[in-house]
């Protein structure tokens, strides 16, 4: 049985790549990227975004703000173009500042036609900096939309080391005085029809490794915890139901978070009933990346899907495959960070330090 899947899913590829095959597929590409610092120039008081205004650190001015929007939208534009023309109807985005900004991406005159929808709420992170949902409004209808806040306490203060907080680029992980609470992102969770089928997305943005990958290990695997709940939920009412969690998780596909936590699986063969399936595990195997750090890459940013959408049965949209998108324009080409994602520099308005990630969701056109 085995053998014989191995066998369809070959030919499946074959039909898709090569228009001699009879065979038709309606595609739909599912993205997230991390848009790194989308803040626009004006002060909030209530956050700690004083270093993306005109007189902060970064002198954000007006013009670097819309050359940011304009450098977006060409990512946006072209995630997956590989095997589908069509931009990504749904994705996933994170570190964006308020409603405002995406408001300003989705009017770029690359994407403009696309016709996005946003589905955005303001998050408890200190920074102001959120998740969202970008959807194309002529194949995503959204049904209902929910932020689960991701409820932490810091039982050690020494778990966090202080010094870490001076670091605006990070998290501020530091806990309430008063509770102890440490503020992070919500998760993001969508239900929807996609071509009228029922599909589910949630989107993430877990706490970071201020103060090192170990010590601030628990937090991940609390918002690992998390997401599998929101899953085992959706779960219960509809054990078929076709869950997508995506995001930019800072951690690994082998970190505790995902492994232990929602007990991600490498390889479709080994994923139970109910289980999950993350198809970056093998990227990272290859050596591949979407973030790089002292000249090693890693994979923060992961789509993964239940069960229910690995299945050898394409009279609907089933998985397909995953990439990273890093094509040589998001890549700098010179100096001490020669080879990493673009990001903004003293210099340059760039584009993220994370590459965007991507499925394709499949289902055979039977229409002639």
């Amino acid at each position: 049985m085995k053998a014989l899947y191995y066998i369809l899913f070959g030919a499946l590829c074959l039909s898709l790549n090569s228009n001699a095959q009879s065979k038709k597929f309606n595609i739909h590409t599912i993205a997230f990227y991390n848009f790194e610092n989308l803040f626009d120039t004006i002060n909030d008081p209530t956050t700690h975004d004083d270093e993306w205004t005109p007189t902060g650190f970064q002198r954000w001015t007006s013009k670097k703000y819309h050359q940011k929007l304009l450098n977006l939208s060409r990512v946006l534009a072209e995630i997956g173009s590989a095997d589908n023309p069509n931009s990504p109807t749904l994705i996933g985005c994170s570190e964006i500042e308020n409603r405002a900004v995406l408001e300003d991406v989705i009017k770029q005159p690359l994407i403009i036609n696309k016709d996005y929808g946003i589905i955005h709420y303001d998050s408890p992170d200190k920074r102001g900096i959120d998740v969202a949902l970008l959807y194309q409004k002529q194949y995503f209808k959204p049904t209902s939309y929910v932020n689960i806040p991701l409820i932490l306490y810091n039982k050690d203060q020494k778990a966090i080391p202080k010094a870490i907080v001076n670091d605006n680029r990070e998290d501020d992980l530091q806990p309430q005085t008063q509770n102890n609470r440490i503020f992070t992102r919500d998760q993001l969770l969508v239900t929807g029809f996609l071509d009228n089928e029922e599909i589910h997305i949630i989107v993430n943005h877990w706490p970071s490794r201020s103060g090192g990958e170990k010590k601030s290990s628990p937090l991940r695997e609390a918002a690992g915890a998390l997401n599998r709940r929101i899953i085992d939920s959706l779960q219960r009412i509809n054990p078929k139901a076709k869950v997508i969690t995506l995001g930019d998780l800072n951690d690994s596909p082998f970190n505790n978070s995902i492994k232990r936590e929602l007990n991600a699986k490498a390889k479709k063969e080994e994923v139970p009933l109910l289980g999950i399936y993350n198809p970056f595990e093998e990227m990272a195997n290859q050596g591949l990346g979407t973030i790089a750090f002292r000249d090693s890459w890693d994979i923060f940013d992961q789509i993964m899907v239940t069960h229910s959408l690995i299945q050898s049965d394409f009279s609907k949209y089933q998985f397909w495959k995953a990439g990273i998108y890093n094509k040589p324009f998001l890549i700098q080409t010179t100096g001490l960070y020669k080879g990493y994602p673009k990001r903004h520099s003293a210099t340059e308005v760039g584009f993220s330090d994370h590459f965007p990630v991507y499925i394709y969701l499949i289902k055979e056109d039977k229409r002639r």
